[in-house]
């Protein structure tokens, strides 16, 4: 991935098992953060920090799609228990996971596996990269993205 290409389109469903593709929301920067797994720590303190920004990034315009490889029954429980407004997308299959090139070897406490890498890709309104954020930190990531949302427009 690349910052000017286009962003490679998908389509998965949502916590209500509704489908998204990415072409539905041209003409709005999207937000797509990849995140490993509902309701863990880290992932829950990212999502809420998007939750508690979320009234700023419609106003910026922007929307938030968070993917995991987690299946819609978990992303229902976990958007359900944080009250997150915006669309958890079950990516079972990891087809957008590995077209998004954040599929790959990870190590936690000591043990290597493959997983999906806390990454995001800010995504303008035409359809293209515009910021590509990778070893994403929870704690201020829903700033920073704003940030870079307004110094873009």
């Amino acid at each position: 991935m690349t910052i000017g290409q286009n962003a490679p389109t998908f389509s998965l469903l949502d916590q209500n098992s509704i489908p998204h593709t990415l072409t539905d929301y041209r003409g709005q920067w999207v937000l797509l953060y990849f995140y490993p797994k509902d309701d863990t720590p880290g992932c829950t303190k990212e999502a809420c920090g998007f939750r508690d920004s979320f009234a700023q990034f419609k106003k910026n315009n922007a929307v938030i799609l968070g993917v995991s490889p987690d299946s819609v029954k978990s992303h229902d429980k976990f958007q359900a228990k944080y009250a997150l407004p915006f669309p958890l997308l079950s990516d079972s299959e990891k087809t957008v996971v590995k077209l998004y090139q954040v599929w790959a070897p990870k190590k936690f406490m000591g043990r290597e596996f493959i997983g999906t890498l806390r990454s995001s890709f800010l995504i303008d309104p035409t359809g293209k990269i515009a910021k590509i954020y990778e070893k994403v930190k929870p704690d201020g990531h829903a700033t920073q993205v704003l940030s870079d949302i307004k110094i873009l427009t």
